[in-house]
């Protein structure tokens, strides 16, 4: 989007909103946008307003709202904020946004690189051995092959994944993303789900963080995981075709980034990996597993880029270099390297 001449609305959150009219934004999503901009409004002192507030002033309405709401809500307000000062600043209307360093902060709020419990590939074997539901399992089993984050499993749809099955394929519009056609037996994770935005038909309720698509490869042994889920999964009213769907509380709805984070502390808890009050270093979540893949993966290819690359770092020469050269450099490596879950063979067996 480039920049436009410098506007001044008295009202910039109305402003705002009635962009994303202009935009095609649903009745939905704008109503979302104004409640949160709006409460925003009204918190901020007296003669203040949106376009002075600065970033301790954003930084104080998200603290206010810990406790009142639950942490993916607080998550999803500050991404709307974020939004809002993005397009205001991108448009003219404000200066800078001050959101930008309180989305820096919180994302620093979890260690990146903690000392964590170090878990061996048997070990986690027989973690994954112990889970027999054929949705927790591929839930597990993506997390731990693919390394990326809950937010974006839980926003793969049906579309964004190849598996070379006829059975599966005679059930489902496998694949249909451009970037898949000539790469079989992979996923697509995609930089553009944002929260309370529509994507493939859907308002989505978590974030991609990546800046950069990705396309992961599937062996054999989650594509076995994944045709044993889909086998089985409900239909969905969704026109987002979810990959992920509830099979208990929300049948049939896509699943979300909490009842994920449920689903592996449950299994967790009865391995003795996860305690009430323990920490990064303890406990075993989601974001565990994304360590789990980057250690294990790191040091079986000796190849950081394409672990990079996999992850969804964002460093364009990184992206560029595997994208160009992805069946020698990203698929080879990975399917050479990545380790096995439900039994010892090595990789390439």
């Amino acid at each position: 989007m480039s920049r436009s001449a410098a506007v001044d609305p008295a009202d910039p959150v109305g402003y705002f909103i009635e962009d994303l009219t202009y935009h095609g934004k649903t009745e939905r999503t704008r109503e979302s946008y104004e409640r949160v901009l709006r409460r925003f409004e009204a918190f901020l002192p007296e003669r203040t307003s949106p376009k002075t507030a600065t970033h301790r002033d954003c930084m104080a309405f998200v603290h206010s709202l810990r406790g009142d709401v639950a942490e993916s809500t607080v998550a999803t307000y500050a991404a709307y904020l974020h939004r809002f000062y993005g397009y205001m600043t991108e448009v003219g209307a404000f200066d800078g946004n001050p959101m930008t360093l309180v989305m820096e902060e919180m994302d620093e709020t979890v260690d990146k690189d903690p000392a964590r419990r170090d878990i061996p590939i048997p070990a986690m074997r027989e973690f994954v051995r112990g889970i027999t539901h054929p949705l927790h399992r591929a839930i597990v089993c993506t997390l731990l092959k693919t390394g990326m984050r809950v937010g974006e499993l839980c926003n793969l749809d049906i579309r964004d994944l190849t598996i070379t099955d006829p059975e599966i394929e005679a059930l489902y519009e496998l694949g249909t993303r451009p970037a898949l056609a000539d790469r079989p037996n992979s996923l697509y994770v995609t930089p553009d789900a944002s929260v309370g935005e529509e994507l493939n038909g859907e308002v989505r309720t978590a974030s991609n963080k990546r800046k950069r698509a990705t396309v992961i490869p599937v062996d054999d042994e989650l594509a076995s995981v994944l045709k044993r889920w889909l086998a089985i999964r409900p239909d969905t009213l969704s026109p987002a075709e979810p990959l992920f769907v509830g099979t208990a509380e929300g049948w049939g709805e896509r699943i979300e980034p909490q009842s994920v984070r449920h689903i592996v502390e449950q299994y967790a808890r009865e391995t003795g990996w996860y305690r009430t009050g323990g920490g990064a270093g303890e406990n075993v979540t989601p974001h565990y597993f994304r360590h789990f893949f980057t250690t294990h993966l790191r040091d079986r290819t000796g190849d950081r880029g394409v672990v990079k690359y996999l992850r969804g770092d964002v460093a364009d020469d990184v992206i560029d270099t595997y994208t160009h050269n992805w069946g020698d450099q990203v698929r080879e490596a990975y399917e050479a390297s990545v380790y096995r879950l439900l039994d010892g063979r090595s990789p390439r067996v």
